[in-house]
Formats: structure tokens, C-alpha cells, sequence
């Protein structure tokens, strides 16, 4: 799990293909190896990537095909610029939002603008995405954790601000650039639990998980909306009422 606040920007070095997949050695830049260990898992452009082998330099990482299929990763070359984050720990500040580091789509950057030291970013999301995209709520693009401006459709507007420019590879997009989209994790969960039985015709079985077992539990309560003159349904996250 991450936060989408990246800790450096690294550098491929090289790629070497095997069969499907591919081992990619990356520079590690600014980023703080002393308490990284085979295994771990670092977030490389917002791709979720298990550290296999540390060197002076920095690390290598597998890709599978599926990651190769999903993400920008098969278009990168040596010399490419990459976000990377560790992984939270138990004692890590939570600033950006939830980030699980599995792409959900590739996007495209198709407008940027300049407004005095800050960027306003535009990109078209793949339109299965485009109904998690929310104004004012949270993405991932190249795992940099993002506050959504506006939304239109399956295109949506970023503002990025300077630290965020200088600190981050977004310093080096351009019209047409490919981004990786990582959607926020609760509405696709929320998604599939208000899906209820009809997640029963995917091939994914649905979870046990339903708004009666909410309710009981405590979680989901009924609430007088005295302007409507009716009842909604208000989902408690904090804990049974």
C-alpha cells in the first residue's frame, strides 16, 4: 500500500526482455535504500514492483505480461524518468490518499496549460474508468496521488502545483503523453458493494458483504432528510453508530 507523495524520481538503466516479461534495473535517485530489502515492494510510476536484487545504483524488478499489458511500462526505454515510493509502514504519514500501486488503465495528457508557476493538466481516461473519476476527489497518475479539478466525460482537469511539478516526473509530460491511472480504491469497493448479487454475473464471485449486513452491524443507518421529505441511506465509515 502507498500514499501517492512521491519520495524521488529514479531512472531506468536497463531492460533486459525475457519470454512475456521483462527485469528492469532502476537508479534509485534520491531514494533512500538504507531500509529497503529483497521483497519489498516500490512503487515505480505508480506500478507496484517487487524488489529482487539491490545494487549500488538501485534495484531490480520483475515485470509480468499483465503489467506490461495494463500499464505505460512496455514503452519504457533506458534513460526514462519514474516516480518512486516505498511502501507505508505501520509508523508512515498517511498524506496523500490510499494507493494500492495496481494500475487501473493508461491515459493521455491532452492539455497543458501554464498559469503562472502552477500547471493545469488535462487527460482522457479510458471510459470504463471515467465513472470512478470524481471533482474534488482523489487519482493516481504515475503514482503521484492528485486532486481531480473538473470532469467531462471520461476527460478530467489537474491543477499541479509547483512543488508537485518540480518534485515529480510531471515536470516532463507533454501533450500526448502516456500516464498510468490509478483510480480511488473506495469507489471501486463501493462499486462492487453496491453492486449486491448482480456482481454474481461477473466472473468474480460477489461479496458476502451486502447493505443488510451493514445495516445490522451498525454501519448503515436510515436518515430524515426533512428538505426531500424521505429516507436515504448515509454509509458510516467510522464505525457501527
Amino acid at each position: 500500500m502507498f500514499t501517492g507523495i512521491v519520495q524521488a524520481v529514479g531512472q531506468i538503466l536497463k531492460a533486459q526482455p525475457h519470454n512475456h516479461d521483462v527485469s528492469l534495473h532502476i537508479e534509485a535517485g534520491s531514494f533512500d535504500m538504507s531500509a529497503v530489502a529483497l521483497g519489498d515492494s516500490i512503487a515505480t510510476n505508480g506500478v507496484c514492483l517487487t524488489v529482487t536484487k539491490i545494487t549500488e545504483k538501485g534495484f531490480w524488478a520483475d515485470v509480468s505480461k499483465e503489467t506490461l499489458d495494463c500499464t505505460t511500462v512496455a514503452f519504457w526505454q533506458v534513460g526514462k524518468k519514474v516516480n518512486l515510493e516505498q511502501a507505508l509502514m505501520p509508523t508512515s504519514h498517511l498524506g496523500g490518499h490510499i494507493v494500492s500501486g495496481h494500475v487501473d488503465g493508461v491515459g493521455e495528457v491532452n492539455t497543458l496549460k501554464v498559469e503562472g508557476r502552477s500547471w493545469r493538466l488535462g487527460i482522457v481516461a479510458p471510459k470504463e474508468l471515467a465513472k470512478y473519476i470524481a471533482a474534488k476527489g482523489s487519482i493516481t497518475v504515475d503514482g503521484t496521488s492528485l486532486t481531480v479539478n473538473r470532469v467531462n466525460g471520461s476527460w478530467f482537469e489537474l491543477n499541479i502545483v509547483p512543488h508537485t511539478i518540480n518534485e515529480t516526473i510531471i515536470q516532463y509530460y507533454r501533450e500526448g503523453h502516456k500516464v498510468n491511472l490509478e483510480v480511488d480504491i473506495i469507489a471501486r469497493h463501493l462499486e462492487r458493494l453496491l453492486l449486491g448479487d448482480k456482481a454474481a454475473e461477473s466472473d468474480t464471485p460477489s461479496s458476502s458483504i451486502t447493505s443488510d449486513f451493514l445495516a445490522e452491524h451498525g454501519f448503515l443507518r436510515q436518515e430524515s432528510d426533512s428538505w426531500q421529505k424521505n429516507y436515504r441511506k448515509v454509509l458510516i465509515f467510522a464505525g457501527p453508530v
